[in-house]
């Protein structure tokens, strides 16, 4: 039997049809990402295409820091962090804070019209070390130009060094006067590198603190220690390589 053209076509493209629907699509699986939230019963796979790889990759960074949990203080300083990536997600990094310290206008007001001076612990510097993962990786396109960026997760120890007034500040016969202190305790942090190049990027970053320690000196008495914490804002730039 002879077919015509149009048949012919036809049943070439369902030829077509089946023979494609019977391949598997496969990639490597350091490439996927599993979104089995979507449906328990269907897995459905994004390829990301990695412009900026960090795995192998080491990386330091210098930025400014802004106190966010001063009461009476305001606080500034410069933070260094330098690290090395395991894999895509996975770090290993150092850091140092140096902190500059003065007394803003809640503590002026409150000294010149209670003739008081309030508990204050301020820090000093801070250094430590802690795990990054970095499981996000995403790109925006903003002004006809494509911004790539990874946003990670960071938890580690800390020494940190600080300085109050709990040993003056209840007395009134005594100027207040501060001494120093040193702690161990954890530091936490969250933030986004956003990749000017292949090597250099910016970061923003915001880090707690976390410490035990304790009040002020009460009639002689000291208070117990409780868990304290301060809260930075950082941006950085960085360098990879």
């Amino acid at each position: 039997m002879k077919l015509s053209r149009g048949r012919k076509l036809t049943y070439t493209m369902m030829a077509l049809t089946i023979g494609a629907s019977s391949f598997k699509v496969q990639a490597d699986e350091s490439d996927l990402y599993k979104f089995l939230w979507l449906d328990p019963d269907k897995k459905v796979y994004v390829l990301q295409n990695k412009l900026y790889k960090k795995k192998n990759t080491i990386y330091a960074q210098l930025g400014y820091l802004s106190s966010l949990s001063g009461e009476y203080q305001d606080t500034s300083g410069i933070n260094f962090r330098t690290g090395y990536y395991l894999n895509e997600e996975w770090a290993i990094e150092g850091f140092y804070n140096s902190y500059s310290n003065k007394n803003n206008e809640a503590y002026e007001n409150l000294q010149r019209i209670n003739q008081s001076v309030p508990f204050i612990r301020r820090l000093t510097s801070s250094y430590g070390i802690m795990g990054v993962w970095s499981p996000f990786y995403g790109k925006i396109n903003t002004f006809n130009k494509i911004i790539y960026f990874d946003w990670s997760f960071g938890l580690g120890v800390a020494k940190i060094d600080t300085e109050s007034n709990k040993d003056t500040v209840s007395d009134p016969n005594l100027s207040s006067t501060f001494t120093s202190e040193s702690y161990t305790g954890a530091v936490a942090k969250t933030g986004l590198r956003v990749h000017a190049s292949k090597n250099w990027f910016i970061g923003i970053d915001l880090q707690r603190t976390m410490y035990k320690a304790p009040g002020p000196v009460i009639n002689s008495v000291p208070s117990s220690s409780k868990m304290r914490g301060t809260t930075d804002a950082i941006l950085s730039v960085g360098f990879s390589f």
